[in-house]
């Protein structure tokens, strides 16, 4: 929407977790130092994290997992678009959207000064054959709600199997050291703390209704070790928990080739038989991305570890559409948001260029529900290259996951400067 003030523009693709963050923190460093705008093309945050727990506690995830955007947005004196970007015009510094709202609606163009490409990615459920027909997932509202619905009462109590398709990563983080001697690694699948939780929840979900256990579950991954990003040592003690309790396991399984009525297959050519499949699929740019100046081999935005592209400085990245955010996983996306609303507040004068230029230092902060009131916490930098891994589990964690949800959304979506390092000490000091 046109509106000339005379304040540079900073302009803001996405308002899901990162973009919410991004928004949030470039108002706190500039001030009213420039005008912001957030697009999107949905008005609400989908809190994904808890669409899990309700289905497996029988609850539409519809009616708890979204917080309108709109007034949280305007308390900080940020424009909302709802709109479906299409293009993004690097050299002029213009972005084309059409309005969301209705079918039919014809294309406008907003410039910048600087843009935040925060857009999440695409989950690329499309390119699996047989998913429509036959899988299920827990990734957003409508198919959470699926899920339930197959569950309660139809799932006839045969074999599960829960996992991912393979992630095809591309080469913008190559040659990036975020710890002395580190990397940011090339994963095969996007984000593998989900499965787990699926996993684990599944089982009790079984168990309370008296449909079996562990034993019906199989939990799969593309890659040589589930979670890797996780840290050797965690996932090793994972591992070892989840065959004591009679989960089946398979590794290196490459891709998912096609879903059947009663089973997956695999690229490596073995065959699972599942009756309910829950898939977590290739993680992929959007259409309009790829091949921008600014994209990766794949399309995911190319950053330095501050966030910046580096041949197009007004141009910054976060979250999911980063090539740099490996695993796709919102703690990474948490502290990716505050390094660029520092990095902005430095550029207008508003922060000094000490506290600024402190690059990522990627942390896999993760936790998940485990049913029966219990949930593991993973805090985690060795894959990167640091020296943590820690793995807690019990009640603990459960509270705290369920607990930050209700904070998030009554904190419209500010999560405090101390927020995680609270909970990383509540979570590991128990």
């Amino acid at each position: 929407m046109p509106h000339y003030d005379g304040r540079p523009h900073v302009l803001i693709l996405g308002g899901n977790f990162a973009g919410l963050a991004c928004a949030q923190k470039v108002r706190q460093y500039l001030g009213g130092k420039a005008r912001i705008t957030v697009i999107d093309r949905k008005s609400y945050l989908l809190f994904i994290p808890n669409i899990p727990a309700d289905v497996f506690e029988d609850r539409n995830p519809a009616l708890h997992q979204r917080m309108d955007l709109v007034p949280i947005l305007a308390k900080d004196d940020i424009d909302f678009i709802h709109g479906e970007v299409t293009a993004v015009d690097i050299a002029a510094r213009n972005v084309t959207f059409r309005p969301a709202e209705r079918g039919g609606a014809e294309d406008h163009v907003e410039h910048y000064d600087y843009v935040i490409f925060a857009l999440g990615a695409r989950l690329a459920y499309d390119r699996i054959e047989g998913f429509a027909e036959h899988g299920h997932t827990v990734s957003d509202l409508y198919h959470g709600e699926k899920l339930r619905r197959y569950l309660n009462p139809r799932y006839a109590g045969g074999p599960i199997a829960i996992g991912s398709a393979r992630f095809h990563q591309g080469d913008g983080a190559d040659g990036l050291e975020p710890y002395p001697g580190g990397s940011i690694p090339r994963a095969l699948a996007a984000c593998e703390g989900p499965p787990v939780e699926v996993m684990m929840s599944m089982a009790t979900w079984l168990k309370d209704r008296k449909l079996g256990g562990p034993e019906n579950v199989t939990v799969f991954t593309p890659a040589p070790m589930i979670a890797e990003d996780a840290g050797e040592d965690v996932v090793k003690q994972l591992l070892t928990l989840a065959t004591k309790m009679g989960f089946n396991y398979w590794n290196n399984t490459q891709d998912i080739t096609r879903l059947t009525a009663d089973a997956i297959e695999f690229a490596d050519g073995r065959t699972l038989p599942a009756e309910v499949k829950i898939i977590f699929p290739d993680w992929v740019p959007h259409d309009f991305v790829k091949g921008l100046p600014v994209s990766d081999s794949e399309g995911f935005i190319k950053t330095d570890l501050l966030m910046r592209n580096p041949d197009h400085p007004e141009v910054f990245a976060c979250g999911d559409c980063a090539a740099v955010t490996v695993p796709k996983l919102g703690a990474i996306g948490h502290q990716q948001s505050d390094i660029i609303g520092l990095q902005l507040g430095k550029i207008f004068g508003a922060v000094e260029a000490e506290k600024a230029d402190v690059p990522l230092k990627p942390e896999v902060l993760c936790i998940g529900d485990m049913g029966d009131g219990k949930a593991f916490w993973i805090h985690s930098n060795s894959w990167f290259g640091g020296d943590r891994q820690i793995l807690k589990m019990g009640r603990v964690p459960y509270f705290l996951k369920m607990r930050y949800r209700d904070m998030f959304f009554a904190a419209d979506g500010k999560v405090p400067a101390w927020g995680l390092d609270a909970a990383a000490l509540i979570a590991e000091g128990h």
